[in-house]
């Protein structure tokens, strides 16, 4: 989930235009038809079922992570945690639909009244604000404010440089190019016109099948403009959502409280429990995972599971045990080759280091099988248009040294070469996989040295800044991609579009620029035909493995404890498998 870049989609169709306006018709989906469970529910209830349901209100619920956000601003955010956080004071025009499992995949309307009408030729899409909604401080939202939200989030790398750049992308080109409001104070975005304070139009470069989708990203959260300060607007931010900011102090910890302009009749979906939503950060990962047992936090808020020493103790107790879930989210744990960083700009070289790692090693040092399957794909196998396939397949996963060594030979390197593998210092399964991989590497003659970054910047100023790894030799990357939104696309296009590339929180760290697989990207985009499209989201994987550039090592699963003091815990792999965070509350 990430980016801003100037380089637009091709222009495969017709410029089009999506409505959007306000309406008063009734809204479905609410998750009140989820099927619950009473406290407890066993290992892996909230997979299958809301635990713990209840409307108690009061009490305050406490959320710990480990390191820091890259942003708390919904327009300038793009970890899975913050789009799932986000929503308690941030309303995107649509969202999921708070619930476990394949519930929690559907997408509900939330700022608007209901879902996108694509017209017949998939040009235009129609969606209907809500009446009534206001901001904490009791001011009306309008259209023009979500107008905003998307142009400052979209247009404005300069000073929101952290999320993705779908509608830069897609939104037709300005007849002069715009430069973002913050540069271009009297301009205007014509491709999103606002006729009223309830209408909101987008023109597309060509149908977009995923739009729904597209618009349920906290960037659609309304945004005024007349209080936006830039970079400074996390300390002030205009809540739309059930809770509003009392205090934030970066780095360390943010209070939320109740808005009392937060009005149920607008908002079927969300439920406002407690009196006080804590976040604390930079907490020790030993730390939180004391707290979750204890009943003194209630969620870990990144949502990777608990550390292997917790991870231990839990399965040696049933009691414990019961209290898990563990799952799927739709998320690969790999190591990004870089393209742009020698000599892993020759495909044999990237080939030594596919043939080379013992994956099952690696995944013991991500936390064994409970943690994730040995992967081969890019997609996952959780999101439509999977295909089963191994490109470099070494006997039972452990590596072939053989068959590196000849690789290295044929790009010119069988003395073998020095490199730089960045790593997340806050992750310390993370770290402990890129240990294993250097070594695992040494054998083959590729030195490796272990660069570790903090994770609130690893996308905007290290690995995600290609010039920043072009400049301190970083040849090799750990990450985890999470899907923007359960489709192909949402998972593909961030990671392995080469116009997607961009000089800071860029995604797609091999900077792989391949115009056929740009191509497919464009062609899945506009089919109207769900299977035509998944298939080629898996042709596309096929051909970003032959590139060699992604190394999968693990289909993530997370091993997450749920305290009896939550209520209302389901986990959704709309979320990356975490507990959905729209109504938690508390028992105390």
């Amino acid at each position: 989930m990430r980016r801003s870049r100037t380089v637009a989609l091709t222009a495969l169709a017709a410029s089009a235009v999506l409505v959007v306006t306000g309406c008063t018709s009734s809204t479905k989906g609410s998750g009140s038809s989820s099927t619950s469970a009473d406290a407890g529910g066993g290992a892996d209830a909230a997979t299958k079922q809301i635990v713990n349901v209840s409307d108690k209100k009061g009490g305050t619920v406490t959320y710990e992570m480990k390191g820091t956000p890259d942003s708390l601003d919904p327009g300038n955010t793009y970890y899975a945690y913050i789009y799932n956080f986000s929503r308690l004071y941030a309303r995107p025009l649509t969202t999921f639909n708070p619930a476990a499992g394949a519930d929690g995949n559907k997408l509900v309307p939330d700022l608007a009244e209901s879902m996108g009408k694509p017209s017949a030729d998939g040009l235009t899409w129609t969606y209907k604000l809500r009446a009534g909604l206001k901001y904490d401080d009791g001011t009306p939202i309008s259209s023009k404010d979500v107008k905003y939200a998307v142009e400052r989030s979209n247009f404005a790398p300069e000073v929101n440089s952290n999320g993705p750049t779908y509608f830069h992308d897609l939104l037709v080109d300005n007849p002069t190019p715009y430069q973002g409001p913050y540069k271009d104070k009297t301009g205007d975005l014509k491709s999103i016109e606002t006729p009223d304070d309830t209408t909101i139009v987008f023109h597309l470069q060509h149908p977009f099948a995923d739009f729904d989708y597209l618009v349920s990203a906290p960037q659609t959260a309304p945004v005024p403009q007349a209080k936006d300060t830039g970079a400074d607007y996390v300390k002030h931010i205009a809540s739309s959502g059930t809770y509003k900011f009392e205090s934030y102090e970066d780095g360390k910890q943010a209070v939320l409280v109740p808005n009392t302009n937060w009005d149920k009749s607008t908002d079927p979906i969300r439920k406002q429990l407690p009196d006080k939503i804590v976040l604390k950060m930079n907490i020790d990962q030993a730390t939180i995972d004391k707290d979750l047992l204890a009943g003194n936090a209630q969620a870990d808020l990144v949502g990777g599971g608990v550390d292997p020493q917790t991870q231990a103790q839990i399965l040696r107790d049933p009691k414990l045990k019961a209290k898990t879930d563990n799952a799927y989210g739709g998320r690969l744990v790999y190591m990004a080759i870089n393209t742009k960083v020698a000599p892993f700009d020759n495909i044999d070289c990237r080939k030594a280091v596919q043939y080379a790692l013992d994956k099952v090693a690696v995944q013991t040092a991500l936390g064994g099988p409970i943690r994730g399957q040995v992967a081969s794909t890019v997609l996952p196998p959780d999101i439509p248009g999977h295909q089963d396939f191994n490109l470099y397949e070494t006997k039972d996963n452990k590596g072939d040294q053989a068959k590196a060594k000849d690789s290295l030979k044929a790009c010119g390197k069988d003395g073998g070469f020095s490199t730089v593998l960045s790593a997340r210092t806050e992750r310390a399964t993370e770290v402990a996989a890129a240990t294993s991989i250097q070594a695992q590497l040494k054998n083959i003659g590729i030195n490796v040295e272990i660069q570790q970054f903090p994770q609130g910047k690893y996308l905007t100023d290290s690995a995600g800044a290609p010039q920043y790894t072009q400049d301190h030799n970083i040849g090799l990357m750990m990450m985890q991609w999470g899907a923007d939104w359960p489709t192909g696309y949402g998972f593909l296009q961030q990671i392995v579009d080469g116009r997607a590339i961009k000089a800071s929180g860029n995604s797609n760290l091999a900077q792989l620029n391949d115009p056929a697989v740009n191509k497919m990207l464009d062609d899945a985009a506009i089919s109207p035909d769900q299977a035509a499209r998944e298939k080629i989201y898996g042709d596309i994987d096929k051909k970003v493995m032959e590139s060699a550039v992604y190394v999968p090592l693990t289909d993530f699963k997370v091993f997450l404890y749920r305290p009896d003091s939550a209520t209302n815990v389901a986990s959704t792999s709309a979320f990356s498998g975490e507990y959905d965070y729209l109504n938690i509350g508390t028992t105390k």
